[in-house]
């Protein structure tokens, strides 16, 4: 189940990769800007698919139970929800800009910065209408389209981006901000094409949401926030604690933020293998939930979480082999290739806990668990991440114990490793006490 997601997701990151790339070649101002507008934009978007997941296993779930009379209601509700959910990110996103005036940064790094999160911004609300569709194909087994959809929307970014940052067949050359154009029109174009696709595909007809009129149900509106806000929170806890990167070493120029980017493009490229077991372990884990088999859950639960870990191991050894060729294939800057590259042997070492703590998130969420987890994350990235890497990377001169040197870029991704360690750890732990407890309850009843 898990291959069409993973490629799905591989084809959405690679846009990503598309743009930094691209703008990295444009020129290092451009890099930088772009990095640091995605850097806000990875925080948004990411968090919205938590807030948004809610839908996955509550489908999931009716799916197992053979509930199928139940599901077009929930999606129905599930894209008022994104509706509200997305609009209000596209106007707090439009807002957060407004940071880049308060940082010491180059006057084109600005522009690029800037235009790049206002014009990425109208995206949003169609990102959360997608996420809903998403969940509810993946959930009824349907993930080719997904995949496929991707692809293409992978395919038109390239064009769009060759047209737009460096001016080709007499387009203007927008340079970073050509990247911005490409992401807010492939965006529309997945979710429009994923819709179409869910009408004329027999695969949905049972389950058609959209085959009559629904208002907003403020108690079904409130069940999905119960599931999905927690999820959101843990998603932006993570993915916070890696794009404030990017905000608070600013000062320290280009070249920093340039190679943070590097890096964080590269590492979330991989990140979406066990991301996609994850979600094709949400769905399996809801569905023997929903047909009331707890001992398949647990089983499915922990092949998932074996299949992470092996993964994790296996992208350490390659990206630490890589770091340099990996780092010199987005930028032609000597310098910020090498900084690229140790990060990258950074981001090798904490590859098994990103693994392991990405799946067994995804286990528990199936059980419908997500305030333990999000507790966890909080922890692991606010209370250790985030100030460790403030420390180690900033050095502030009223602590009596900071490093003698600023570390930059470097000491945040050390904090990084301890951050993930801790959350691999609080996941396997609170795993084994849900997979335990649920198969008692069921010996009971």
């Amino acid at each position: 189940m898990a291959w069409p997601i993973l490629i799905g997701q591989l084809a959405n990151v690679g846009m990503s990769v598309v743009d930094v790339a691209m703008a990295g070649h444009a020129s290092a101002h451009d890099l930088a800007g772009i990095s640091l507008g995605v850097s806000i934009w990875n925080i948004v978007i990411i968090t919205l698919m938590g807030l948004m997941m809610s839908v996955a296993p509550m489908v999931a779930h009716h799916v197992g139970a053979r509930e199928f009379t139940l599901v077009p209601h929930l999606v129905r509700q599930g894209m008022w929800k994104a509706l509200g959910v997305g609009t209000v990110a596209m106007v707090l996103t439009q807002l957060s800009a407004l940071v880049f005036n308060y940082m010491d940064i180059e006057p084109h790094v600005h522009e690029v910065a800037t235009g790049f999160v206002f014009i990425i911004s109208f995206a949003l609300p169609a990102f959360a209408c997608y996420r809903v569709l998403y969940g509810y194909s993946a959930s009824l087994n349907q993930t080719k389209p997904l995949m496929v959809l991707s692809v293409a929307a992978l395919l038109l970014n390239i064009l769009v981006n060759w047209l737009l940052v460096f001016g080709s067949w007499g387009f203007p050359r927008l340079g970073g901000l050509g990247c911005a154009w490409a992401t807010l029109i492939c965006v529309w174009f997945n979710f429009l094409g994923l819709l179409v696709w869910m009408r004329l595909a027999p695969a949905y007809r049972s389950t058609w949401p959209f085959a009559q009129w629904e208002g907003p149900r403020p108690e079904k509106l409130a069940a999905l926030w119960r599931l999905g806000f927690p999820i959101g929170v843990t998603y932006f806890a993570e993915t916070s604690a890696f794009g404030l990167i990017a905000l608070l070493i600013a000062g320290f120029g280009s070249r920093e933020v340039a190679a943070h980017q590097i890096a964080l493009n590269f590492t979330s490229l991989v990140f979406m293998v066990p991301l996609s077991l994850g979600i094709a372990l949400l769905t399996r884990v809801g569905q023997s939930l929903g047909a009331g088999d707890p001992v398949a859950a647990k089983f499915r639960a922990w092949v998932g979480v074996k299949a992470g870990l092996g993964f994790g191991l296996l992208s350490a050894i390659g990206i630490a082999a890589g770091a340099h060729q990996i780092a010199w294939a987005y930028t032609n800057d000597a310098n910020v290739a090498a900084l690229a590259a140790q990060l990258l042997f950074l981001a090798a070492v904490f590859q098994m806990s990103d693994s392991a703590q990405v799946v067994i998130s995804s286990a528990i969420r199936g059980y419908k668990v997500t305030r333990s987890p999000m507790v966890i994350h909080l922890t692991a990235f606010w209370g250790f991440s985030l100030p460790l890497g403030c420390v180690l990377g900033l050095a502030p001169h009223w602590l009596p114990w900071r490093p003698a040197q600023a570390m930059g870029a470097k000491g945040f991704w050390i904090a990084l490793v301890v951050g993930l360690t801790v959350a691999a750890v609080g996941l396997l732990l609170l795993l084994q006490r849900v997979t335990r407890s649920r198969i008692q309850a069921g010996a009971r009843a």
